[in-house]
Formats: C-alpha cells, sequence, structure tokens
C-alpha cells in the first residue's frame, strides 16, 4: 500500500508550525543564497528515497530562505496572505488533482468557477452575463482582457485578427497613463502590438490619469483601447474611470481597468465612490491573491462582452470533448490549456467571508494604512500620497540616499518588511497593507521599528 500518512502528516506538522509562528516570526529570509544552496543541492539522487524523509528534508532546507509574505507586518509588493478556509481549499485543490480546462475533464471544477463567476461579478457590480477567466496572476489577466479587445477593434473595421495576425492590421493605439502598471506594457509585447503602441496620457500629482488629456487624444481615431487604472501600485490613486469611459465610448474605444487590488473597493460601502463608474467599462482584470486573501496563483479577468472573449481564447480540436450541453469549458475564457483549478480556493474564501467579511478586510487595511501614514507624518516622516485605499508612500529628510538606506535598515531588522520605490523621480518607501490579519499591534510594532532605523541611519 501507498504511504500518504507519512509524507502528509510530515508536511501538515510543518505546515501548522509554520502558520501557528506567523505572527512572531522575522519578517524577513534567514538565509543566504549559497546557504540555501548548500543546505538544498548536491548531487543528482540516483536512487529513490522515503517520502516523508524527502519533505522533512525540504521543509528544513527552505526554512531560512522564505519570505513571511503571510505575516501581518509584511507590506511589500501588494500581497496579501492566506485565510484559513483558501488554504485548506487549495490543500485539497492539490489533492484532488483536477485538469480544469474542459468540462469533461472536471466537472466539479467547472461548476465551482461558474459559481464563483457569478459571485464575483456580483460583489463587484459588473453587468450581468460579463464572463470570468480564472488566470495566474493581474498579467495574464490583463494579458487576456487586452486579447480580447483587440479582437475587438479590429473586427469592427473588418479584420479577423485570430485568423490573420497583425501584419497588415490597421494600427491600434492604446491610450494609457503616464503612471500605469508594468504589466499594461508587458501584455501588449505579448500581444504582438508592442510598446509603441502606447500612447501615454499624462497624469496629476498622485498619478490619475487626466481626463483633459486622454479627450484630445482620442481625437486622433481609428482603433483604439483605453487602460484606466484602479489603485495606482504606487499612491493607490485611481483614475476617473466613469469619465474615461464616457470619452473612450464616445468615439468607439474599448476600456480595459488594470484593478490589480483597487477594484476590491467596490465591496466597501465607504471607498465605493473611488470605483463610480467602473462597471461601465469594457474588461477588467484583478487578483484574488490580494485582497481576497487566497494562495498563490490566483487572478481574475472579466469581460463585459462574452464573444470577443471567447474569440480571442478558445480553441476546438477533435480530441477535445466540448461538452453537447454546453456546460462551461474554462479554456475559452484564458489563455492557459491545461491549468489548476483555481475556483475552488476563491469559491471557499468567499463563501467563508461573505460580502461583509471581505468588506471589513478592505475597511480594516485602509484604516491600517491611515494609521501607518499618520503615525509616520507625526514623526517628521514626509508622506508622499494622499492615502485613498491601502498604498502608503513616504520618503525621509527628502533625500534618496538616506531613503534607500533607511528601506535597507528596515528590511534588515526584521520586524516588519516593505520595498522601496521611485515615484516622481525620487526614492521612497512603499508600504502596502493588504492582509487579513493586519491589525493595530501590527501597525504600531511596525511604525515603530521604522522610526527606529531612521534614528539609526541618521545618527550613522
Amino acid at each position: 500500500m501507498v504511504d500518504w500518512d507519512g509524507p502528509l502528516g510530515e508536511a501538515y506538522e510543518r505546515a501548522t508550525t509554520y502558520l501557528a509562528g506567523l505572527p512572531e516570526r522575522r519578517v524577513g529570509p534567514r538565509a543566504t543564497a549559497a546557504e540555501l544552496r548548500q543546505a538544498l543541492g548536491g548531487e543528482l539522487p540516483t536512487g529513490p528515497s522515503e517520502p516523508r524523509d524527502v519533505i522533512a528534508h525540504l521543509a528544513k532546507g527552505v526554512e531560512d530562505g522564505l519570505l513571511p509574505s503571510g505575516s501581518g507586518r509584511f507590506f511589500g509588493f501588494v500581497f496579501g496572505g492566506a485565510t484559513p478556509a483558501s488554504l485548506a481549499a487549495d490543500w485539497l485543490t492539490t489533492t484532488w488533482d483536477q485538469n480544469a480546462g474542459l468540462y469533461a475533464a472536471s466537472p466539479a471544477a467547472a461548476v465551482v468557477e461558474e459559481v464563483t463567476a457569478d459571485w464575483l461579478v456580483e460583489l463587484f457590480g459588473l453587468p450581468r452575463g460579463t464572463s470570468v477567466g480564472f488566470v495566474t496572476g493581474a498579467q495574464m489577466a490583463n494579458f487576456t482582457g487586452l486579447a480580447a479587445a483587440r479582437h475587438e477593434v479590429l473586427r469592427r473595421v473588418g479584420w479577423d485578427v485570430e485568423r490573420d495576425g497583425l501584419i497588415g492590421a490597421p494600427p491600434i493605439r492604446v491610450l494609457a497613463g503616464a503612471e500605469r502598471h508594468d504589466t499594461i506594457d508587458r501584455a501588449l509585447r505579448f500581444l504582438g502590438l508592442g510598446t509603441s503602441s502606447i500612447v501615454p496620457i499624462a497624469v496629476d500629482d498622485q498619478g490619475r490619469m487626466r481626463a483633459d488629456a486622454l479627450h484630445q487624444a482620442l481625437q486622433e481615431g481609428g482603433p483604439q483601447i483605453v487602460c484606466a487604472q484602479a489603485g495606482n501600485v504606487n499612491t493607490g490613486a485611481f483614475d476617473p474611470v466613469k469619465t474615461i469611459c464616457d470619452l473612450a465610448h464616445d468615439k468607439g474605444a474599448w476600456v480595459h481597468v488594470d484593478g490589480a487590488f483597487g477594484i476590491w473597493a467596490t465591496v466597501s460601502p465607504t471607498l465605493r465612490s473611488l470605483v463610480d463608474g467602473i462597471d461601465r467599462a469594457d474588461s477588467w482584470a484583478t487578483d484574488a491573491h490580494k485582497w481576497l486573501n487566497v494562495p498563490y496563483d490566483s487572478g481574475l479577468v472579466f469581460c463585459a462582452h462574452p464573444e470577443p472573449h471567447r474569440a480571442a481564447m478558445s480553441i476546438r480540436a477533435a480530441y477535445l470533448i466540448q461538452d453537447e450541453n454546453g456546460e462551461r469549458d474554462s479554456l475559452d475564457y484564458n489563455p492557459e490549456f491545461s491549468r489548476r483549478a483555481r475556483g475552488f480556493a476563491v469559491y471557499a474564501a468567499i463563501r467563508a467571508l461573505g460580502r461583509s467579511g471581505i468588506a471589513e478586510i478592505v475597511d480594516r487595511c485602509h484604516a491600517m494604512a491611515r494609521r501607518f501614514a499618520d503615525t509616520l507624518a507625526a514623526n517628521g516622516v514626509a508622506v508622499l500620497n494622499d492615502v485613498v485605499l491601502n498604498q502608503v508612500l513616504v520618503r525621509f529628510d527628502d533625500d534618496d540616499e538616506l531613503t534607500r538606506r533607511v528601506v535597507r535598515a528596515v528590511q534588515d531588522e526584521g520586524t516588519c518588511w516593505m520595498s522601496g520605490t521611485t515615484w516622481q523621480g525620487k526614492a521612497a518607501m512603499r508600504i502596502s497593507v493588504s492582509n487579513w490579519t493586519t491589525d493595530e499591534s501590527d501597525i504600531d510594532r511596525s511604525a515603530a521599528a521604522v522610526l527606529q532605523c531612521r534614528d539609526q541611519v541618521q545618527r550613522a
């Protein structure tokens, strides 16, 4: 008989020990790359090993190289954590090992994604009938949404891009804010449109697209896609989506919204005004592994027009089994073929939290970001942004080198972890509050550590 209890028992014990230790664990890796190679490397194994021993060896070897991004004091990269229900569902997802590409390959995965998709559309207040794809993250969500956009704006001028490609096609102009996220540029490279297709639109001091600049740029006409942003990755600021949709649709342009974390503001009654008019866009991208706090990887793409969504993504082959009753095949909505059944974890997270629980996480993270900013500002640290959501951007003594040294000192000290960035040509510390466990004690402890590191660096 196969011994499942040994390796799975070892994994369970080590997993629960790791999770229980997160609240007090040093927030940062404790080993160098050389030390990790020493612990994990060696010659290619020539024969089999006991599975439980392999798991124990792996867990011990990586322990000091883990970045505890599930900690309530981790404020880097807009990472979320993992709620208990979503983590447990993700474990079962691995155990069930379903290929979620086709309904025929896993009816359960297909139906769970269908149900979860409907919940998400309702949660975000998007148009009924909006199609949904479960992808790896906002990068592929942006790619997929822009692929649907590419299909539709070229179809309107009589060009079939899926059949004929882009050689000889009418050029597409992509109007995007000067402070857009880099995943937009990368998606356009993947789609063959290239970054030269981008028309940068001027932004204000918070990174919001200026409607007057967009209006002027739209006058050139032709096939056009407008990329709006719900949540600037540095400041958290929101483009004026309602106005953008009015201007763009008047010129026949498609509006895609990069809402990697910001679209979750729609769930909060107190923050929803930030995304006024977002339901009028044509496609949207977001991450479930941010504010829904499900395990990596989990991204979502939405399209108000299912036909171009399917046209850009779907595939037919003689050996594939498309259900005769028209059940949902996920490969019609994302760029993958074989794929993990990501819907199980998203389903579990939504069912466990409900609308009110998700709103509470978003509101609390916003409040904690404000608390962090207020504490630092009260102690002489310059806060560079309006804290409208979960992002805090700070700078020390208006000095690039000092700011970078404080960021490194905080990372080395280990109480909390946040990254550095460059904002409008100046170095800054970027604090992202996205974890479902973060509370006042995490903020106060972290702010004190930042101030202590600043003082030490200044004295040095």
